[in-house]
């Protein structure tokens, strides 16, 4: 297993360009499956979780091809809708091949999806819409078989699931009639994957809102589609440059998206200011006083992201004052904690969704490990601001979201190294 050496308290400097967001490139690949002809899709980030869902694709005979950061894909000769059991184990995001290959032949089987240690994460809300639009569950031998295919219907969502909410999205597209998904999720990333859809030639109304419509459509074509800015890698690096009191550029962003986000750092008394350079926005993070702390509250978009939460958890340790914590969206989300209390962060977990946090504290290097993507970005964040060397376990975590992130750090300056 890879790790990270970090040597900590240096200032950054320079321009870190934001990849294109895990959350879509991911769903707009499995949404590709539905088109009769080749996509093209760039702006697609290089993770371990991509290479992941390629290789799953691969092995059902998807054709593609991968240059830096496009993607060049063909599913017209698909031969197999059974999902290959390591991938599916590796990867809890390709539930949303399920939706596609519905739609396109009537049939899918997986084993049950794994990923992050971050609680359990069932796939009922899934199965839940697929049983909504008529199609047959079985499960045998620890494998899920589904067959039918989908029926157009009015489905209502347990909860705002985004990755259920685009699963309904593109089983319902090649259906006969109309399908209303209410209760749905409404992040950028679904309306990304709804504007793709629409491009092949899709009818969908109402993405970004807690409401869609689909009218199904006979068939799709192959098209040109660049993924959206990552949010969360974004905001990532922007915490980096607060955090260490440095002047750094993060960007392309798109603010809108970001609205609560960037508006706690406002509150916290974090320095920045956003730029526009060839029609884009860009953040510049600019050398700051005293950090106030600021409670937070993660929510489904447009509420706080719990993508976003452990990170903003590191800055408070830096903040004068008491930061409570509230995070009710993955049950075990709070494991990083643990890791921050190795390197001397003040902070005292009350029950299973709040914690506090107390500082400033002068965090110090240590040995730790990264138990999750966004947690193990947390802890290189808590290295960069820490005293001394910290030493980094488990770092294939991070690479699951985040492109080449010690690259990127060291080219800003920071003491980075890969070892293994």
């Amino acid at each position: 297993m890879a790790k990270f050496l970090i040597k900590g308290e240096r200032e950054l400097k320079g321009e870190v360009r934001v990849k294109g967001a895990k959350n879509a490139a991911l769903k707009i690949i499995a949404a590709s499956l539905l088109a009769e002809s080749p996509c093209l899709i760039k702006n697609v980030p290089r993770i371990s979780d991509i290479e992941t869902l390629l290789e799953i694709l691969k092995g059902i005979g998807v054709k593609f091809e991968f240059k830096e950061n496009t993607l060049w894909i063909d599913a017209s000769s698909i031969h197999s809708t059974s999902l290959d059991d390591a991938g599916m184990k590796k990867l809890r995001g390709s539930i949303v091949l399920a939706g596609p290959l519905l739609a396109r032949f009537g049939k899918v089987s997986f084993s049950q999806p794994g990923g992050c240690l971050i609680g359990s994460r069932p796939i009922d809300d899934h199965l839940d819409v697929f049983e909504q639009m008529k199609v047959k569950i079985e499960y045998e031998d620890e494998k899920f078989f589904l067959s039918g295919k989908p029926q157009a219907a009015h489905i209502v969502l347990e909860k705002m699931s985004v990755t259920a909410t685009e699963n309904a999205m593109m089983a319902a597209v090649l259906t006969s009639g109309t399908t209303i998904i209410h209760v749905a999720a409404a992040e950028p990333e679904i309306k990304d994957l709804a504007d793709f859809l629409n491009k092949m030639g899709a009818k969908i109304k109402g993405a970004g809102t807690h409401e869609i419509e689909i009218e199904g459509v006979e068939k799709l074509k192959g098209v040109e589609h660049q993924v959206l800015p990552d949010r969360i890698e974004a905001g990532t690096y922007i915490i980096a440059g607060i955090l260490t009191n440095s002047e750094i550029v993060v960007g392309p962003i798109i603010p809108c998206h970001s609205d609560l986000f960037l508006k706690k750092l406002k509150k916290a008394k974090a320095n920045f200011r956003i730029e526009e350079k060839e029609g884009q926005s860009y953040l510049r993070t600019l050398k700051r006083g005293k950090l106030l702390a600021q409670n937070i509250d993660a929510r489904p978009y447009p509420g706080f992201p719990t993508d976003l939460q452990p990170q903003y958890a590191v800055l408070m340790t830096q903040a004068e004052g008491r930061s409570e914590i509230f995070d009710t969206m993955f049950d075990g989300r709070f494991r990083y904690l643990e890791e921050l209390k190795i390197m001397k962060a003040d902070v005292e977990i009350l029950n299973p969704n709040r914690f506090i946090v107390n500082g400033p504290s002068q965090l110090k290097g240590a040995e730790v490990s990264s138990l999750d993507i966004r947690g193990g970005a947390a802890v290189v964040l808590a290295a960069l601001a820490a005293r001394g060397e910290t030493l980094i376990h488990n770092v294939e975590f991070i690479d699951r979201g985040y492109e080449a992130i010690d690259l990127r750090l060291k080219e800003l300056g920071a003491a980075i190294e890969r070892i293994g």
